[in-house]
């Protein structure tokens, strides 16, 4: 019993958790949301510039993108965070005189996950059967406009859930962005529990900070099931009325 009250009072303690999960919803959730938005709308962007330098018939576009790509997906998270927020931070600080490491902190996002969503979207696009695009072509579509129109749409649409999923990791990665240094208006959901366990001596904080987090991926995990479950079953087609019941119906009503 021991054990478990030591368990209990190291994990649960509730007066620990009362006192930082005001501050988490205020501050830190925010703060999350806006980094994996964010990162995430650029990193869609840049992830679909890449996959199409990575189909293209541009050798070395091919090469940029495969050499970006393998770069990023192949480097820790920290390590890339910390180049990019160490490395370059001062440069852009110097540039704009701003002492926030918050935009370091999105572009660090922004350019991993990037690399991932580059090739998510570039699996989906190649995924679609070549006659679509070769029939739009014979229909007079150029090259670009069939890709646009047909092509791209497609392919997107078949790796809905891989994209979601990596909105959910980029959630969970937007708590490494701590070691940046962020200012106190500025910090995440883990970097508020990790300063309050420090100054309480106690775990729970952290704990807390395990429920916000739960909180944003368990339903957005449950809505990409929901997603590929609905891809594999397809739209319900709509069922004529049979002729023949409708004349029996009008027959009733007579």
């Amino acid at each position: 019993m021991d054990i478990l009250n030591q368990l209990a009072e190291t994990f649960f303690d509730w007066e620990a958790m009362g006192e930082v999960i005001p501050k988490m919803f205020a501050v830190g959730l925010p703060n999350t949301i806006v980094l994996a938005v964010v990162s995430g709308i650029i990193g869609t962007a840049l992830g679909m510039l890449l996959a199409l330098m990575g189909i293209s018939r541009n050798a070395a576009a091919r090469w940029v993108a495969r050499i970006y790509t393998d770069i990023l997906r192949g480097l820790p998270p920290v390590l890339t965070i910390l180049v990019i927020g160490f490395g370059f931070g001062p440069i852009i600080r110097e540039l704009t005189g701003s002492t926030s490491p918050y935009p370091m902190a999105i572009a660090a996002l922004s350019l991993m996950s990037g690399a991932y969503i580059g090739e998510i979207f570039r699996s989906g696009i190649q995924s679609v059967d070549k006659g679509q695009l070769e029939a739009t072509r014979a229909l007079g579509f150029s090259y670009g406009s069939s890709m646009r129109l047909v092509v791209v749409p497609q392919g997107i649409r078949r790796v809905l859930p891989a994209l979601v999923n990596q909105f959910i990791a980029l959630i969970k990665e937007s708590s490494l962005v701590f070691m940046l240094g962020l200012l106190a208006t500025e910090r995440e959901i883990f970097q508020i529990g990790k300063d309050a366990a420090a100054n309480s001596g106690n775990l729970s904080p952290y704990v807390a900070a395990a429920i916000f987090y739960l909180a944003l991926t368990i339903p957005l995990t449950h809505f990409v099931n929901w997603i590929d479950a609905r891809m594999r079953a397809g739209r319900p087609e709509k069922k004529e009325p049979d002729e023949a019941a409708a004349v029996v119906g009008k027959g009733a009503q007579a």
